[in-house]
């Protein structure tokens, strides 16, 4: 009866699973946005320091995303984790106009990870609820999206705590994956 069930399980919710890498600086929100996609509820996150993984089932296939943590001294490892990546989230706080240089300066840096070559990228403008958040025109021109050539990238406005737009971003990664899907 087990391999009876792992067939219908393939059959009805695919058994294909992605890595998705998901970065962004400290306090952008990644952890908040992976426990509401994988719990569903918002939870009480500290710092990461290293990173953090879930399984994320979405439509037909399985979404293993990696949260990486965003201080200073760990953004320099965030390569240790590009190998074999199906697409990558980079989160950004759009309430950090001070940072949004040093957010880009990441972005681009990422870019350039042959590991990394025409994955897609899919930016999650975060906190979009707060009042003086950056609007997604904004920030697109705030971290020149439209330089990059050799990625396919979206951004989307969300918030973390409510959910709004985490599911849309995740339906734009699934379009461009599952036509990989085994």
């Amino acid at each position: 009866m087990g391999a009876l069930m792992s067939t219908l399980w393939a059959m009805w919710f695919g058994n294909k699973e992605y890595k998705i890498v998901m970065v962004g600086l400290d306090n952008a929100g990644k952890t908040t946005i992976l426990y509401k996609l994988h719990l569903g509820e918002v939870v009480q996150a500290t710092a990461t320091v290293g990173s953090n993984v879930e399984l994320v089932r979405f439509k037909n296939i399985q979404l293993e995303i990696w949260d990486l943590g965003g201080q200073q001294n760990l953004r320099p490892f965030w390569g240790t984790y590009f190998k074999n990546t199906d697409a990558v989230i980079m989160v950004v706080d759009s309430t950090d106009r001070a940072r949004v240089g040093v957010t880009k300066s990441e972005l681009f840096n990422l870019l350039e990870s042959e590991e990394l070559a025409k994955t897609p990228i899919l930016v999650y403008a975060n906190k979009q609820d707060l009042r003086d958040a950056m609007a997604v025109e904004e920030l697109t021109q705030s971290l020149q999206l439209h330089s990059i050539r050799n990625h396919d990238w979206h951004i989307q406005a969300c918030c973390a705590l409510t959910g709004d737009g985490l599911l849309d971003g995740i339906n734009w990664i699934y379009q461009r994956t599952k036509g990989n899907a085994s």
